[in-house]
């Protein structure tokens, strides 16, 4: 499978820029982290549209969509982002699948406009908020691991600490697309991590939903999924064993297997999968 295009459309009066993985079957829409520019997720697209019609959003900021001073970078402006592209392009209904910060914004989008989307996946979200434990990954170190790709640094200096090494294609693209991150925009992300609620969004989604947590890295503990449970009884949630924060670089293999059969909502293999 090969990238079938990139484009540019004009939504919630800015430009925003998105990839398209074209398949034959139902429409998902990924929406990455915090400094994941869209095309750090094309291995993710060409898998997925052999089974779905695969879209992955630059997050404004982030990649090819706009950025600087005279942006919002809120998590409110992010997920009406969001709403408008599914608008425009005329994509509803289909699933949403974000990871980390793009998770974040997935659900404030799911909350504001239930009508646009079929089923919510959050892939270890920033669990954060008032009252609640700091995000585990510093914002010193994504500034730190920024800055290095904006000094092209060697590469071994933008790999992130994880389980396991990423692959050198990917690590080439991190290193390459890192400079296109708005620096302003991590900082409002860390404020607004910390700042709002996932739980109160969660508890106001109606679609299904369904999290995938890494098994290392303390994004989600396992308070943080029996938090969630209980303002939606009904959530469906793995933990992903032997993964750090970036599964869908560190272990593919299970990270698409995984995914895979939360779109698919079939019941995860359990030995593999922890509920």
């Amino acid at each position: 499978m090969t990238l079938t295009s990139g484009a540019h459309i004009w939504a919630n009066g800015i430009r925003q820029h998105y990839l398209h993985f074209a398949g034959v079957g139902s429409r998902v829409l990924i929406v990455p982290g915090i400094v994941s520019p869209a095309i750090l997720w094309r291995h993710v697209g060409e898998w997925l549209c052999r089974t779905h019609n695969c879209f992955v959003l630059d997050v404004r900021g982030r990649g090819l969509s706009e950025s600087g001073a005279h942006l919002d970078y809120g998590f409110d402006a992010c997920a009406d982002d969001l709403v408008e592209f599914v608008r425009a392009l005329k994509l509803s209904p289909l699933a949403i699948v974000g990871h980390s910060m793009g998770a974040r914004i997935a659900v404030r989008a799911a909350c504001r406009s239930p009508e646009l989307f079929e089923s919510l996946i959050l892939l270890d979200p920033p669990t954060s908020g008032p009252g609640r434990r700091p995000y585990p990954i510093s914002k010193s170190r994504t500034l730190k691991l920024l800055r290095s790709a904006r000094r092209a640094e060697d590469l071994p200096a933008v790999q992130t600490s994880g389980a396991k090494p990423w692959p050198d294609d990917l690590l080439r693209l991190r290193s390459e697309w890192l400079p296109t991150c708005d620096e302003r925009a991590v900082h409002v992300a860390y404020d607004e991590f910390h700042s709002q609620d996932l739980f109160s969004d969660l508890a106001r989604t109606s679609m299904p939903v369904s999290l995938l947590a890494a098994g290392l890295g303390d994004v989600v503990s396992d308070a943080d999924i029996a938090d969630m449970r209980r303002v939606r009884t009904d959530l469906r949630a793995a933990r992903l064993a032997g993964v750090g924060h970036q599964m869908q670089a560190e272990d593919f293999a299970a990270f698409s297997d995984a995914l895979g059969a939360m779109l698919r909502n079939q019941k995860l293999d359990t030995d593999r999968f922890a509920s």
